[in-house]
């Protein structure tokens, strides 16, 4: 019996674990891609990659507001410097202070946005260029406008002449 009031304070004690210390502004670190080829936009078949990175954030603000229709992940093509905006669903923030962290993934389906690019011409077949290649530089901005860092994906190839 004495042994549990003794174990008592000791489980007490153990269950006030501190929260994660991270800083307010998002941290990214990149864990990978799916494939590192897609074809390029055509009328036919849809193709995708998946992007994943994982993220810390110090006031667990991240996402949208419900009252808001910004978008708060960036992904830049190397090429053009063009931005791809997403949005994340929106994540309730637990308590006051709290920092979260986890992992997102994002799949990038082969829109117009992903196609080949030689001598100024955009989403043309030529059997000179069978292959383009790009990479995107990630970024993502919390509910109070902080920016995280920017990581960047390894290098992907676009497979020109269609599918």
């Amino acid at each position: 019996m004495n042994r549990i009031f003794y174990l008592l304070p000791l489980l007490c004690f153990a269950a006030c674990v501190n929260p994660p210390d991270f800083p307010i502004e998002p941290v990214l670190t990149y864990e990978g891609i799916n494939k590192n080829q897609i074809y390029q936009f055509t009328n036919g078949p849809l193709d995708s990659i998946i992007v994943h990175f994982s993220f810390t954030d110090g006031d667990g603000d991240l996402s949208l507001s419900s009252t808001t229709d910004s978008v708060d992940i960036f992904f830049t093509d190397s090429r053009l410097g063009i931005q791809t905006p997403f949005t994340l669903p929106l994540i309730p923030q637990e308590g006051t202070g709290n920092g979260i962290s986890g992992d997102i993934f994002v799949t990038v389906i082969n829109t117009s946005a992903i196609c080949c690019i030689f001598n100024n011409r955009f989403c043309t077949e030529d059997p000179s260029f069978p292959v383009d290649t790009f990479s995107y530089a990630i970024q993502i901005r919390d509910r109070a406008g902080n920016l995280s860092n920017v990581i960047r994906t390894e290098t992907i190839d676009i497979l020109c002449l269609g599918q």
